[in-house]
Protein backbone atom coordinates (compact mmCIF):
# COMPACT_ATOMS: atom_id res chain seq x y z
CA UNK A 1 0.00 0.00 0.00
CA UNK A 2 1.10 3.57 -0.51
CA UNK A 3 2.46 5.53 2.40
CA UNK A 4 0.13 7.98 4.09
CA UNK A 5 0.68 11.47 5.41
CA UNK A 6 1.39 10.28 8.94
CA UNK A 7 4.09 7.90 7.75
CA UNK A 8 5.70 10.62 5.64
CA UNK A 9 5.62 13.01 8.58
CA UNK A 10 7.24 10.35 10.76
CA UNK A 11 10.02 9.91 8.21
CA UNK A 12 10.64 13.66 8.18
CA UNK A 13 10.80 13.63 11.96
CA UNK A 14 13.33 10.79 11.86
CA UNK A 15 15.50 12.70 9.37
CA UNK A 16 15.56 15.91 11.39
CA UNK A 17 19.09 16.85 12.35
CA UNK A 18 20.72 14.15 10.20
CA UNK A 19 23.46 15.09 7.71
CA UNK A 20 22.66 15.46 3.99
CA UNK A 21 23.52 11.91 2.90
CA UNK A 22 21.77 8.55 2.55
CA UNK A 23 20.14 7.47 5.78
CA UNK A 24 18.15 4.35 6.67
CA UNK A 25 14.92 6.04 7.73
CA UNK A 26 11.47 4.58 8.32
CA UNK A 27 10.26 1.00 8.34
CA UNK A 28 12.37 -1.94 7.24
CA UNK A 29 15.98 -2.93 7.67
CA UNK A 30 19.05 -2.10 5.63
CA UNK A 31 19.22 -4.54 2.71
CA UNK A 32 21.63 -5.03 -0.17
CA UNK A 33 20.86 -3.27 -3.42
CA UNK A 34 20.59 -5.07 -6.75
CA UNK A 35 22.31 -3.37 -9.70
CA UNK A 36 21.40 -3.90 -13.35
CA UNK A 37 23.36 -2.40 -16.23
CA UNK A 38 22.46 -1.96 -19.89
CA UNK A 39 25.23 -0.53 -22.07
CA UNK A 40 24.51 0.05 -25.74
CA UNK A 41 25.51 1.70 -28.97
CA UNK A 42 23.50 1.74 -32.16
CA UNK A 43 24.51 -1.72 -33.42
CA UNK A 44 25.04 -3.68 -30.17
CA UNK A 45 24.31 -3.76 -26.45
CA UNK A 46 25.53 -5.41 -23.27
CA UNK A 47 23.31 -6.35 -20.33
CA UNK A 48 24.48 -7.32 -16.84
CA UNK A 49 21.70 -8.51 -14.52
CA UNK A 50 23.72 -8.76 -11.27
CA UNK A 51 26.29 -6.04 -11.70
CA UNK A 52 28.90 -4.81 -9.26
CA UNK A 53 30.32 -1.40 -8.49
CA UNK A 54 33.36 -2.37 -10.55
CA UNK A 55 31.10 -2.92 -13.58
CA UNK A 56 29.58 0.53 -13.03
CA UNK A 57 33.02 2.15 -12.93
CA UNK A 58 34.18 0.21 -16.03
CA UNK A 59 31.19 1.12 -18.20
CA UNK A 60 30.67 4.68 -16.95
CA UNK A 61 33.11 6.28 -19.41
CA UNK A 62 32.94 3.69 -22.19
CA UNK A 63 31.75 4.86 -25.64
CA UNK A 64 27.99 4.54 -25.91
CA UNK A 65 25.18 4.96 -23.40
CA UNK A 66 25.11 3.28 -19.99
CA UNK A 67 21.94 2.75 -17.97
CA UNK A 68 22.50 1.68 -14.38
CA UNK A 69 19.37 0.70 -12.47
CA UNK A 70 19.61 0.25 -8.68
CA UNK A 71 16.88 -1.74 -6.95
CA UNK A 72 16.77 -0.84 -3.27
CA UNK A 73 17.70 2.43 -1.60
CA UNK A 74 18.36 1.08 1.90
CA UNK A 75 21.89 -0.11 1.08
CA UNK A 76 23.71 2.96 2.38
CA UNK A 77 27.28 1.81 1.54
CA UNK A 78 26.29 1.13 -2.07
CA UNK A 79 24.56 4.50 -2.38
CA UNK A 80 27.62 6.26 -0.98
CA UNK A 81 29.90 4.42 -3.40
CA UNK A 82 27.70 5.30 -6.38
CA UNK A 83 27.47 8.91 -5.20
CA UNK A 84 31.26 9.11 -5.07
CA UNK A 85 31.62 7.40 -8.46
CA UNK A 86 29.24 9.77 -10.25
CA UNK A 87 30.03 12.89 -8.21
CA UNK A 88 26.57 13.30 -6.72
CA UNK A 89 25.88 16.21 -4.39
CA UNK A 90 25.07 15.25 -0.76
CA UNK A 91 21.61 16.80 -1.14
CA UNK A 92 20.98 14.56 -4.15
CA UNK A 93 21.97 11.44 -2.25
CA UNK A 94 19.69 12.54 0.58
CA UNK A 95 16.77 12.90 -1.85
CA UNK A 96 17.50 9.48 -3.36
CA UNK A 97 17.35 7.85 0.07
CA UNK A 98 14.08 9.54 0.99
CA UNK A 99 11.05 7.41 -0.12
CA UNK A 100 8.69 10.32 0.59
CA UNK A 101 10.53 12.69 -1.76
CA UNK A 102 8.24 15.04 -3.66
CA UNK A 103 8.60 14.93 -7.49
CA UNK A 104 11.11 17.58 -8.54
CA UNK A 105 14.00 18.36 -10.91
CA UNK A 106 17.37 19.96 -10.12
CA UNK A 107 20.15 20.98 -12.49
CA UNK A 108 23.72 20.49 -11.25
CA UNK A 109 27.00 21.18 -13.01
CA UNK A 110 27.87 17.49 -13.50
CA UNK A 111 24.38 16.01 -13.91
CA UNK A 112 20.62 16.58 -14.00
CA UNK A 113 18.57 15.04 -11.21
CA UNK A 114 14.83 14.41 -11.13
CA UNK A 115 12.52 12.31 -8.97
CA UNK A 116 8.98 11.09 -9.62
CA UNK A 117 6.42 8.62 -8.32
CA UNK A 118 6.05 5.28 -10.11
CA UNK A 119 2.48 4.04 -9.71
CA UNK A 120 0.94 0.61 -10.27
CA UNK A 121 -2.56 -0.71 -9.62
CA UNK A 122 -3.29 -3.75 -7.47
CA UNK A 123 -6.33 -5.47 -9.00
CA UNK A 124 -6.83 -7.71 -5.95
CA UNK A 125 -7.19 -4.88 -3.42
CA UNK A 126 -8.22 -2.10 -5.86
CA UNK A 127 -5.48 0.09 -4.41
CA UNK A 128 -2.65 2.17 -5.86
CA UNK A 129 0.91 1.10 -5.10
CA UNK A 130 3.71 3.58 -5.41
CA UNK A 131 7.42 3.93 -5.04
CA UNK A 132 9.84 6.78 -5.48
CA UNK A 133 12.08 6.70 -8.57
CA UNK A 134 15.14 8.94 -8.73
CA UNK A 135 16.98 9.47 -12.02
CA UNK A 136 20.42 11.02 -12.49
CA UNK A 137 21.31 12.06 -16.05
CA UNK A 138 24.93 12.57 -17.09
CA UNK A 139 26.77 13.01 -20.38
CA UNK A 140 26.64 9.38 -21.53
CA UNK A 141 24.98 7.65 -18.58
CA UNK A 142 21.73 7.42 -16.66
CA UNK A 143 21.46 6.08 -13.12
CA UNK A 144 17.99 5.25 -11.77
CA UNK A 145 17.21 4.36 -8.17
CA UNK A 146 14.11 2.42 -7.11
CA UNK A 147 12.82 1.43 -3.69
CA UNK A 148 12.36 -2.22 -4.61
CA UNK A 149 12.65 -4.67 -7.47
CA UNK A 150 9.92 -4.64 -10.10
CA UNK A 151 8.86 -1.65 -12.20
CA UNK A 152 7.08 -0.45 -15.33
CA UNK A 153 10.26 0.05 -17.35
CA UNK A 154 10.28 -3.27 -19.22
CA UNK A 155 9.14 -1.60 -22.49
CA UNK A 156 12.27 0.58 -22.36
CA UNK A 157 14.47 -2.47 -21.77
CA UNK A 158 12.83 -4.36 -24.64
CA UNK A 159 13.43 -1.46 -27.02
CA UNK A 160 17.10 -1.46 -26.05
CA UNK A 161 17.39 -5.24 -26.49
CA UNK A 162 15.59 -5.33 -29.84
CA UNK A 163 17.14 -2.18 -31.25
CA UNK A 164 13.74 -1.04 -32.51
CA UNK A 165 12.85 2.62 -32.49
CA UNK A 166 15.25 5.47 -31.99
CA UNK A 167 16.41 4.68 -28.45
CA UNK A 168 19.81 3.22 -29.42
CA UNK A 169 20.54 6.02 -31.87
CA UNK A 170 19.86 8.81 -29.35
CA UNK A 171 21.81 10.04 -26.37
CA UNK A 172 21.41 9.61 -22.63
CA UNK A 173 18.85 12.42 -22.51
CA UNK A 174 16.46 10.40 -24.68
CA UNK A 175 16.91 7.40 -22.37
CA UNK A 176 16.02 9.58 -19.37
CA UNK A 177 12.97 10.84 -21.27
CA UNK A 178 11.97 7.24 -22.15
CA UNK A 179 12.13 6.27 -18.47
CA UNK A 180 9.94 9.19 -17.47
CA UNK A 181 7.55 8.55 -20.37
CA UNK A 182 7.14 4.89 -19.38
CA UNK A 183 6.32 5.90 -15.81
CA UNK A 184 3.81 8.52 -16.96
CA UNK A 185 2.15 6.08 -19.41
CA UNK A 186 1.44 3.76 -16.49
CA UNK A 187 -0.52 6.62 -14.87
CA UNK A 188 -3.12 6.24 -17.64
CA UNK A 189 -3.44 2.52 -16.88
CA UNK A 190 -3.82 3.23 -13.16
CA UNK A 191 -6.44 5.93 -13.77
CA UNK A 192 -8.40 3.73 -16.17
CA UNK A 193 -8.58 0.87 -13.66
CA UNK A 194 -9.38 3.26 -10.83
CA UNK A 195 -12.15 4.81 -12.95
CA UNK A 196 -13.62 1.35 -13.65
CA UNK A 197 -13.66 0.59 -9.92
CA UNK A 198 -15.30 3.95 -9.18
CA UNK A 199 -18.05 3.20 -11.73
CA UNK A 200 -18.57 -0.23 -10.18
CA UNK A 201 -18.97 1.26 -6.70
CA UNK A 202 -21.31 3.91 -8.10
CA UNK A 203 -23.59 1.24 -9.58
CA UNK A 204 -23.59 -0.69 -6.30
CA UNK A 205 -24.53 2.44 -4.38
CA UNK A 206 -27.45 3.13 -6.69
CA UNK A 207 -28.60 -0.49 -6.38
CA UNK A 208 -28.23 -1.34 -2.69
CA UNK A 209 -26.15 1.09 -0.59
CA UNK A 210 -24.63 -0.18 2.63
CA UNK A 211 -22.05 0.85 5.23
CA UNK A 212 -19.13 -0.78 3.38
CA UNK A 213 -19.63 1.64 0.50
CA UNK A 214 -19.04 4.64 2.75
CA UNK A 215 -15.74 3.14 3.93
CA UNK A 216 -14.72 2.45 0.33
CA UNK A 217 -15.60 6.01 -0.68
CA UNK A 218 -13.33 7.43 2.01
CA UNK A 219 -10.53 5.15 0.81
CA UNK A 220 -11.07 6.25 -2.79
CA UNK A 221 -10.92 9.88 -1.67
CA UNK A 222 -7.50 9.23 -0.14
CA UNK A 223 -6.34 7.43 -3.30
CA UNK A 224 -7.41 10.29 -5.57
CA UNK A 225 -5.84 12.84 -3.21
CA UNK A 226 -2.56 10.92 -3.33
CA UNK A 227 -2.74 10.82 -7.13
CA UNK A 228 -3.24 14.56 -7.19
CA UNK A 229 -0.19 15.13 -4.98
CA UNK A 230 1.89 12.85 -7.21
CA UNK A 231 0.84 14.34 -10.56
CA UNK A 232 0.62 18.08 -9.95
CA UNK A 233 4.35 18.52 -9.12
CA UNK A 234 5.21 16.37 -12.15
CA UNK A 235 3.90 19.06 -14.48
CA UNK A 236 6.21 21.61 -12.91
CA UNK A 237 9.08 19.11 -12.99
CA UNK A 238 8.80 18.45 -16.73
CA UNK A 239 8.57 22.17 -17.46
CA UNK A 240 11.67 22.76 -15.33
CA UNK A 241 13.64 20.11 -17.23
CA UNK A 242 12.61 21.56 -20.60
CA UNK A 243 13.39 25.15 -19.69
CA UNK A 244 16.41 24.50 -17.49
CA UNK A 245 18.94 25.14 -20.26
CA UNK A 246 20.91 22.17 -18.97
CA UNK A 247 23.64 20.90 -21.28
CA UNK A 248 22.42 17.38 -20.57
CA UNK A 249 19.10 18.00 -22.35
CA UNK A 250 19.49 18.50 -26.10
CA UNK A 251 17.18 20.54 -28.29
CA UNK A 252 16.04 17.38 -30.11
CA UNK A 253 14.52 16.07 -26.85
CA UNK A 254 12.48 19.15 -25.99
CA UNK A 255 9.56 18.36 -28.36
CA UNK A 256 9.24 14.99 -26.61
CA UNK A 257 9.24 16.74 -23.24
CA UNK A 258 6.49 19.07 -24.42
CA UNK A 259 4.46 16.05 -25.51
CA UNK A 260 5.07 14.49 -22.10
CA UNK A 261 3.92 17.76 -20.53
CA UNK A 262 0.66 17.51 -22.50
CA UNK A 263 0.19 13.96 -21.23
CA UNK A 264 0.65 15.23 -17.69
CA UNK A 265 -2.02 17.87 -18.22
CA UNK A 266 -4.37 15.17 -19.52
CA UNK A 267 -3.64 13.02 -16.46
CA UNK A 268 -4.33 15.98 -14.16
CA UNK A 269 -7.71 16.48 -15.86
CA UNK A 270 -8.52 12.80 -15.35
CA UNK A 271 -7.52 13.00 -11.69
CA UNK A 272 -9.69 16.08 -11.13
CA UNK A 273 -12.61 14.39 -12.90
CA UNK A 274 -12.30 11.32 -10.68
CA UNK A 275 -12.04 13.57 -7.66
CA UNK A 276 -15.31 15.29 -8.56
CA UNK A 277 -16.98 11.94 -9.26
CA UNK A 278 -15.94 10.51 -5.89
CA UNK A 279 -17.14 13.65 -4.11
CA UNK A 280 -20.45 13.39 -5.95
CA UNK A 281 -20.70 9.70 -5.06
CA UNK A 282 -20.57 10.64 -1.39
CA UNK A 283 -23.65 12.81 -1.84
CA UNK A 284 -25.24 10.09 -3.96
CA UNK A 285 -24.65 7.55 -1.19
CA UNK A 286 -26.26 9.79 1.42
CA UNK A 287 -29.21 10.45 -0.89
CA UNK A 288 -29.61 6.75 -1.70
CA UNK A 289 -29.53 5.82 1.99
CA UNK A 290 -32.02 8.58 2.77
CA UNK A 291 -34.34 7.51 -0.07
CA UNK A 292 -34.17 3.90 1.02
CA UNK A 293 -34.99 4.92 4.58
CA UNK A 294 -37.91 6.98 3.31
CA UNK A 295 -39.22 3.98 1.36
CA UNK A 296 -39.00 1.81 4.45
CA UNK A 297 -40.72 4.45 6.57
CA UNK A 298 -43.43 4.83 3.91
CA UNK A 299 -44.19 1.10 3.99
CA UNK A 300 -44.26 1.06 7.78
CA UNK A 301 -46.47 4.16 7.86
CA UNK A 302 -48.94 2.59 5.40
CA UNK A 303 -49.08 -0.58 7.47
CA UNK A 304 -49.61 1.44 10.63
CA UNK A 305 -52.28 3.57 8.96
CA UNK A 306 -54.18 0.49 7.79
CA UNK A 307 -54.16 -0.99 11.27
CA UNK A 308 -55.35 2.18 13.03
CA UNK A 309 -59.08 1.71 12.19
CA UNK A 310 -58.76 -2.06 12.67
CA UNK A 311 -57.29 -1.48 16.09
CA UNK A 312 -60.11 0.96 16.88
CA UNK A 313 -62.77 -1.62 15.97
CA UNK A 314 -61.00 -4.33 17.96
CA UNK A 315 -60.71 -1.93 20.90
CA UNK A 316 -64.42 -1.07 20.83
CA UNK A 317 -65.47 -4.70 20.98
CA UNK A 318 -62.88 -5.44 23.61
CA UNK A 319 -64.39 -3.07 26.22
CA UNK A 320 -66.57 -5.88 27.71
CA UNK A 321 -69.69 -3.79 28.36
CA UNK A 322 -72.64 -6.01 29.28
CA UNK A 323 -75.18 -4.32 27.00
CA UNK A 324 -73.52 -4.39 23.54
CA UNK A 325 -76.12 -5.58 20.93
CA UNK A 326 -73.50 -6.82 18.46
CA UNK A 327 -72.09 -9.29 21.00
CA UNK A 328 -75.32 -11.31 20.86
CA UNK A 329 -75.48 -11.58 17.07
CA UNK A 330 -74.91 -15.15 15.82
CA UNK A 331 -72.74 -13.88 12.93
CA UNK A 332 -71.28 -10.85 14.69
CA UNK A 333 -67.70 -12.15 14.65
CA UNK A 334 -67.78 -12.79 10.91
CA UNK A 335 -69.38 -9.43 10.26
CA UNK A 336 -66.68 -7.55 12.18
CA UNK A 337 -63.91 -9.49 10.42
CA UNK A 338 -65.50 -8.71 7.05
CA UNK A 339 -65.69 -5.04 7.99
CA UNK A 340 -62.03 -5.00 8.96
CA UNK A 341 -61.03 -6.70 5.71
CA UNK A 342 -63.12 -4.25 3.69
CA UNK A 343 -61.53 -1.27 5.45
CA UNK A 344 -58.00 -2.62 4.87
CA UNK A 345 -58.62 -3.35 1.19
CA UNK A 346 -60.33 -0.01 0.70
CA UNK A 347 -57.40 1.88 2.19
CA UNK A 348 -54.90 -0.08 0.07
CA UNK A 349 -56.91 0.78 -3.04
CA UNK A 350 -56.97 4.47 -2.08
CA UNK A 351 -53.19 4.51 -1.46
CA UNK A 352 -52.56 2.84 -4.80
CA UNK A 353 -54.84 5.28 -6.61
CA UNK A 354 -52.86 8.19 -5.14
CA UNK A 355 -49.64 6.36 -6.15
CA UNK A 356 -48.41 6.11 -2.58
CA UNK A 357 -47.60 2.47 -3.18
Amino acid sequence: MRTGGKRAARRKEERRGLPAEPQVVGEGKETASGIEIMHYVQDRFEEIRSATLEDCARLKDCPGITWINVNGIRDVPTLRSLAALFGLHPLTTEDIGNPAQRPKAENFEQYLFFALKMLTYDDATHSILNENVSVVLGDRWVVSFQEREGDVLDPVRERIRSGKGRLRSEGADYLAYAIMDSVVDEYFVVLEKLGDHIEEIDEQILAVPDATHMKELHRLKREVLFLRKAVWPLREEIATIEKSGSRFVGDSIKPFLRDLYDHTIEIIDMVETNRDIVSGMHDTFLSAVSNRMNEIMKVLTIIGTIFIPLTFIAGVYGMNFEHMPELKWPRGYYGVMALMAALALGMLAAFKKRKWL
